[in-house]
């Protein structure tokens, strides 16, 4: 049955946003899930509908929220083998492969981390989100690896997606970028928003946007005459924006090795070693990670706190740098 929550407007609320007072009023709910109740024209103010979350009310006005019943999905499973790392009544943790998008969209319906998760358990997936997204709180890119969580009921889901919202996820990357940060660690603060010139990509904006925080720390530095100079940096997001990291580092004007959207122009260098110049050449994704991956445990109230190992084919590539016979700068912080 769907719910519908009525309020009449007091006087602290007067002026407000619809959208925070309607968090407030109903803690269960997220305030993005709020936003898309509003967007999708659930909410009525002295019974006319309003689809606009950050519309300001009055004094005495009548705010009516329809929130409708969870959307049933019908999508086809993937017979694609999740590498589970953690399970338990409530959520998932799974360590996604680069090459696999998250969830079905435009051009791939069928062979998604969602299709694998209906395969393995479709009974058991929250399903209050976009009916395409079951299970799916948060995302990382198709050629990006490392650690997702899925929630396996909605009150795991709205749980979870408050901790997104108030940005008290623990999300740790780690990377290898061309070149050298300068300075070797510090604190990325911007605003993205999408580029003015190509609708996919993200870019950087003094005024417009969404605000994006990036700490980052220089790990290892590989540099010598055989290799161009490459870093490896962890980050840690305070923010969680699309291409987040991706967008920063170009920002700061050191792209993510393998990365074929955000990337600067880099001069031909002439005696390369071989082997890596062909690791890297061949290598079908960009070098990101998500590396660890913490939260409150919905239900528990503990602090969960995973990590993940670098995959295969990006350890290689560390491992090849490391064994250059010229002089590796490792950066002690």
């Amino acid at each position: 049955m769907s719910k519908v929550i009525n309020f009449l407007v007091n006087s602290e609320e007067s002026n407000q946003r619809i959208d925070i007072i309607l968090n407030n009023k109903e803690k269960s709910l997220s305030r993005n899930r709020i936003k898309n109740l509003i967007n999708d024209e659930k909410l009525k103010i002295n019974g006319s509908i309003v689809n606009n979350p950050s519309k300001k009310v009055n004094l005495g006005d009548k705010l009516s929220l329809k929130i409708p019943d969870p959307k049933v999905t019908s999508l086809k499973p993937y017979n694609f083998k999740l590498k589970i790392i953690y399970e338990d009544e409530d959520l998932l943790i799974i360590d996604k492969p680069a090459g696999i998008i998250m969830h079905p969209g435009a051009g791939n319906y069928d062979e998604t981390v969602v299709n694998a998760l209906i395969n393995y358990n479709p009974e058991n997936l929250s399903n209050i989100g976009d009916e395409l997204r079951p299970g799916i709180v948060h995302r990382i890119d198709k050629n990006t690896s490392g650690l997702v969580v899925i929630a396996k009921n909605n009150q795991a889901h709205e749980n979870l997606s408050k901790q997104f919202s108030s940005h008290t996820i623990e999300r740790g990357y780690q990377l290898l970028i061309w070149g050298k940060l300068r300075p070797s660690f510090g604190r990325i603060e911007t605003f993205i928003t999408r580029s003015s010139r190509n609708r996919q990509l993200m870019e950087v904006s003094q005024s417009k946007g969404k605000k994006a925080i990036t700490n980052y720390k220089t790990i290892k530095i590989f540099e010598n005459k055989k290799i161009p100079t490459f870093s490896l940096v962890d980050c840690k997001l305070e923010t969680g924006r699309t291409h987040q990291i991706r967008v920063h580092m170009n920002f700061m004007g050191n792209s993510i090795v393998g990365d074929d959207k955000y990337k600067k122009r880099y001069k031909k260098i002439k005696n390369v070693e071989k082997k890596i110049e062909e690791l890297i050449s061949k290598l079908n994704r960009q070098f990101l990670h998500a590396k660890t991956l913490g939260f409150i445990h919905p239900k528990t109230k503990k602090k969960m706190l995973f990590s993940s190992i670098l995959p295969k084919e990006l350890n290689n590539i560390i491992k090849m740098l490391s064994n250059t016979e010229e002089l590796i700068i490792e950066n002690k912080l």
